[in-house]
């Protein structure tokens, strides 16, 4: 891959609207100190310096997606309640559009609290619903796809099991897609893993799998069993399975030929895997938007993957620094 093969994927992708549907969070970091134990019970004292707030979830995808320099549309629930307000904000922040946020009265926003002290994360406090969305909700989500059905690049389907992609509303966006053309990514969750059938790109983790099928993988090379049976269950025409620090491996399913690619982890340390599956899925939307083949994409993912998780925290990965790091680790 050299500068002009780079340059011209995010070009390319720089004006298409990349759709992500999904669990939107707020992430709220309470950075402080840790230096006594409290004398009401043997625990930490811990005192707050400063609170930060940050896209979690969907919304982190798809501001990834706009550092990567293409257009994000976040589709997703908030609640009518202060986080909702303090999410709703920070999109506003980064020139984020808020009009695919759709508001339920009785369901909270997701949230996210995270506990940090010297870079040590030491608590998270989560604050959420994971019961389906309304039905008035979901046909919001449906009437806003078709709405806009001669806008849309890619969708990503986002999924962390918070309710907002059920069974029924899954089958509706894919075969809105199938119907218009539309190449779906999706990344799973462990409930509806099974559900995603007719998709460009199936993205689970090493985990996700594991859990699926219910049983361990002892060598890398049983997930060729599991990756096999689950593409046969949904028919994806893609598969990209990420194992942490063994890297990734993708599977090109064409017409049932199984092509199997192995991807070496680019990262040199680890200091917090926090939103790298985000950064994945976001970047081989953009790529995939701008005309990568699925090999490519992936292999700019990973080297995104290897730059977030050397920072503490979920961070976004901007285009500028994700080409001049790949050029350099390829020289």
């Amino acid at each position: 891959m050299d500068r002009k093969f780079l340059e011209n994927i995010f070009s390319r992708s720089k004006d298409k609207k990349i759709f992500i549907i999904g669990d939107i969070m707020l992430d709220r970091y309470l950075l402080g100190d840790v230096t006594r134990i409290s004398p009401e019970a043997p625990v930490q004292v811990f005192d707050i310096r400063k609170s930060e707030y940050r896209l979690g979830g969907a919304a982190n995808v798809g501001y990834n997606v706009k550092t990567l320099g293409s257009n994000p549309v976040l589709i997703g629930i908030i609640g009518e309640d202060p986080e909702g307000l303090l999410l709703k904000e920070e999109m506003e922040k980064l020139s984020l559009n808020t009009d695919g946020l759709i508001i339920e009265n009785s369901r909270p926003t997701t949230c996210k609290t995270r506990v940090i002290s010297d870079s040590h994360h030491l608590l998270r406090i989560d604050s959420e619903s994971k019961s389906d969305i309304s039905s008035v909700s979901k046909m919001k989500i449906i009437n806003y796809l078709n709405h806009h059905s001669g806008d849309i690049g890619v969708i990503i389907l986002q999924d962390y099991n918070k309710g907002v992609l059920s069974k029924d509303l899954i089958n509706d966006i894919t075969g809105f897609a199938v119907k218009n053309g539309i190449k779906v990514l999706v990344d799973p969750k462990f409930d509806n893993f099974f559900e995603y059938k007719n998709t460009y790109l199936f993205k689970p983790n090493r985990k996700e799998l594991e859990d699926a099928f219910g049983r361990k993988a002892k060598l890398t090379e049983e997930f060729d069993d599991f990756v096999n049976e689950l593409i046969k269950k949904i028919n994806c025409e893609n598969l990209v399975l990420t194992l942490g620090e063994l890297g990734m491996i993708i599977y090109e399913n064409t017409n049932g030929n199984m092509k199997k690619i192995k991807i070496d982890t680019k990262a040199m340390k680890v200091a917090d895997v926090s939103g790298a599956g985000d950064t994945v899925i976001s970047t081989i939307a953009v790529c995939i938007a701008g005309g990568a083949d699925i090999k490519d994409a992936a292999i700019i993912s990973n080297y995104a993957a290897g730059i977030v998780i050397k920072e503490v925290g979920i961070v976004p990965i901007f285009r500028d620094d994700l080409i001049e790091n790949i050029l350099k680790e390829q020289n």
